[in-house]
């Protein structure tokens, strides 16, 4: 189906149901894609693995860090 068929048959829907499909297809210009955020992601921990070279801080032991956790729960 070519896209001036497919406009003419969706301006055929009742409005309401033209409403609901507006509102998915502005949704789906607004979400990435999965692609897209798994990207987005490895671009972020990317970064945030390079600010934490840059830092210079030492990071707390998971050992230390659940110990304190426990101690402060009682």
């Amino acid at each position: 189906m070519r896209i001036d068929q497919l406009e003419a048959e969706v301006l055929k829907l009742d409005p309401r149901v033209r409403a609901r499909l507006a509102e998915k297809l502005i949704a789906s210009l607004e979400e990435p894609s999965e692609e897209e955020n798994t990207l987005l992601w490895a671009e972020e921990a990317a970064r945030r693995a390079a600010e934490w070279d840059r830092s210079g801080k030492s990071g707390t032991p998971a050992q230390d860090v659940f110990r304190g956790a426990r101690a402060r729960l009682g």
